[in-house]
This record gives C-alpha cells, structure tokens and sequence, in this order.
C-alpha cells in the first residue's frame, strides 16, 4: 500500500480566471504535455541522446508559476526536468527541440541538451544536471535585482522576480538551506517552488527526510511556506501570484511546496518499476490537463471544439518544431571551445 498526504482544497470560482486567461493556461500546458511525448518518440528513434527527463504530469506547476510573473524581466532557474519550464517562459518550442537534437540553432546553440537549457533573451537561467544546482544561481539574480534597485537606483528592471525550481530532493542540500537563510536576510524577490513529485529516481520522498512537509521549513527562516495541489493549475497560480506580489513589494521570498506527480518513469532510460500500479492509477486520476479542462467546460468558458482547437495548433507547432530541428545543421566541430566564456 502506498500512503498520500492530503491535498490542500482549493475552491476555484467562476471567476478565477477569464476566457482569455483560462485558454491560455490551457494551451501552455498542453504545449507542455505534447511536446514530451513528442520527446518520447523522438528519443527512441535515436534523435536524442543522453539521458531526458520528461515533464508529464507536471504541467500545472510550470503554467501556474510562469504564466503569474508576467513581466518579461522576470527570471525563470530550472532543473534537468527543464524543457516544459523553458517553453512556458516564452523560449521558443523549435529551439527547444533543436536543442534536444544538439543542432547549432538550439536556444544553447547544441551545447547544452536536455539537461542544460539556456536562453538569455528569455531570461531562462538554464536546466542544472546536479541537484540543488540551480538555487545558488537563481538566489545571485534576486540578489542582483535588489542590488540594482536599491544601489543603482534602477527601479526599472531592479523589481524583476526570480522563479526557481527544484524537486523534494533538494530539500534536503545544503545549498537549500543557506540560500533560503540568504535570501530571507536579504530580503531577496524570489519564489523558492518545490516540485514534490514522490520519487527521487528510486527513492521514496518520505523515506528520505525526516520533515516530508518541506513548506514547513520555511518557518526556520522566517518566510511564509504554502502547500499548494500541484495538479490543479488555479490553485499554482494562486500561491504564485501572492508570492510574486510580496516579491515585488519588498517583502522578501516565499517557499511553494506543489505536491506532484510525473506520469513517466525518472528519465526516458528508466523502466519505472519501483513505484506501484495503484500509486500510478491513483495520481492519473489526478491528471491536471483534464481537470483544467473541466473546470473551463462546467464555467462555461470553453466547450470541447475550442479546446481540440487548441490542441491541434499545438501539435502543429510542435511538428514544425521537429521539422526546424531535423533540418538545422550540427555545430561547427571548429567551434568547439566557442561560448565557454560569455562574450560582450
């Protein structure tokens, strides 16, 4: 038997969002979501390489979160789970997936692969292979954005909000803790988001810490920690919102525990055969694209067609995005050394 905490309700009202803004929830999700499977096959007719960890499942917490910073200066850090984070901070699918083929035109010019996505035009601060790796990083550019509005008087750019990612497992990494404690001293505009999905590789989450509830951590330093359903979309971008606007405000960073699932095994090289047929079933059930969808049919805010709609746009994008990546060209092997430095 396997054991679940109990999901946090959220009521979502006929007014949570507005046609516009649910169909566009709608659509970033599925872009989400048909571009790993898309992956999926891709990877096993040999076009990609390396290890891929794909995001389904998950979905909601990538749309819930980005889709509530809003302001194009904002900073979205991810994990090696990072093409769907990528592509709801506005990098483009075709670039995402040239990157995934290690072609020149990829958004880290095939460099960096699956695990280390990176784009400056959309401030995507990369996909980091080790764990916890991203949370220095994406704690530097908060730090910057205070440092530039209280300092260098820009208040232009210096409100910018940080997004980082991480899983359960990194809750439990020193970085973890000493970025938390530096950003709650400093008062730093970032949004620390947990995606607890269960499992790290093989490892049980509630067998790996002593605190599963990871939000209550944030109370040792002093910083509000929410726990959010991580299925429901509204719910995200609830939790998101407030905390984007007590970043914006000066009030310092909050911690988002979104309690998830992915419906693949860890990477697409895994077999998945550590966690049971009934905790799969269970969270499928859950699936955060059909009860998105759900919600916008029973507020009579999106019947069927429109969403199939939706859905064939995307498939459309995302074979073009195959195409685009199949025909661009390998890099340069005489530019091998090239973009190790960054350049003016």
């Amino acid at each position: 038997m396997f054991s679940e905490r109990t999901l946090p309700e959220f009521k979502a009202t006929s007014t949570e969002v507005t046609k516009e803004e649910g169909l566009l929830l709608y659509q970033d999700m599925i872009l989400g979501r048909f571009f790993e499977d898309m992956c999926a096959q891709m990877y096993y007719r040999g076009k990609m390489f390396g290890f891929v960890h794909l995001y389904n499942g998950q979905e909601a917490v990538s749309t819930g979160v980005i889709k509530a910073l809003i302001q194009k200066k904002d900073y979205v850090c991810s994990t090696y789970r990072d093409h769907v984070h990528a592509l709801s901070a506005g990098v483009p699918p075709e670039q995402v997936m040239a990157e995934l083929f290690g072609k020149e035109t990829g958004c880290s010019k095939g460099r960096g692969g699956s695990m280390h996505m990176f784009s400056s035009p959309y401030n995507f601060l990369g996909g980091f292979a080790f764990v916890a790796e991203g949370i220095p990083v994406a704690t530097g550019a908060a730090f910057q954005s205070k440092y530039r509005r209280e300092v260098m008087g820009d208040e232009e750019n210096g409100d910018a909000v940080t997004a980082c990612f991480f899983g359960d497992g990194a809750s439990n990494n020193g970085q973890f803790f000493e970025c938390l404690n530096m950003s709650a001293l400093w008062k730093l505009p970032i949004i620390y988001v947990v995606e607890n999905n269960k499992w790290a590789i093989g490892m049980a989450h509630e067998r790996a810490t002593s605190v599963p509830e990871i939000y209550q951590k944030a109370s040792v330093f002093g910083m509000p920690g929410i726990e959010v359903d991580g299925m429901d979309v509204l719910a995200v971008r609830a939790a998101a919102k407030q905390a984007v606007e007590r970043a914006r405000a000066g009030e310092g960073p909050t911690l988002i525990e979104a309690l998830t699932y992915r419906f693949r095994g860890h990477s697409l090289a895994d077999p998945d055969e550590l966690r049971s047929q009934q905790e799969k079933e269970f969270w499928q059930t859950r699936d955060p694209i059909k009860k998105f969808a759900a919600y916008l049919s029973e507020h009579n805010l999106a019947d069927r067609s429109e969403l199939k709609a939706i859905e064939t746009e995307v498939q459309k994008t995302i074979d073009k995005a195959v195409e685009f990546a199949q025909n661009s060209p390998e890099p340069d092997p005489q530019e091998l050394h090239r973009y190790i430095f960054a350049e003016d």
